[in-house]
């Protein structure tokens, strides 16, 4: 069972670890990186202990944005560009 449920706004962004952080208890960081949330991660564990949190987020926030529609040019047909 998790410890805690914790929304991300709640949390800090480490530079130094590259992860959202929180405190625990015993004194040690939970820790969750950009990565796992993108994959659909919830869990942020701590490294010095057993106990682990739930992180509340929106996982569309941390997808890569779908790439843009490519639109292609009919066969057989030419693109004319004019230079002035």
């Amino acid at each position: 069972m998790s410890y805690d449920d914790v929304e991300i706004e709640d949390m800090e962004w480490n530079e130094e670890i590259q992860a959202f952080t929180y405190p625990c208890p015993c004194g040690d960081l939970f820790q969750i990186t950009k990565e796992d949330l993108k994959i659909g991660e919830e869990i942020a564990r701590c490294p010095s202990c057993s106990l682990y949190i739930t992180v509340i987020y929106n996982l569309e926030d941390f997808q890569d944005p779908p790439p843009p529609q490519k639109t292609e040019q009919p066969k057989g047909t030419t693109t004319l560009i004019a230079v002035a």
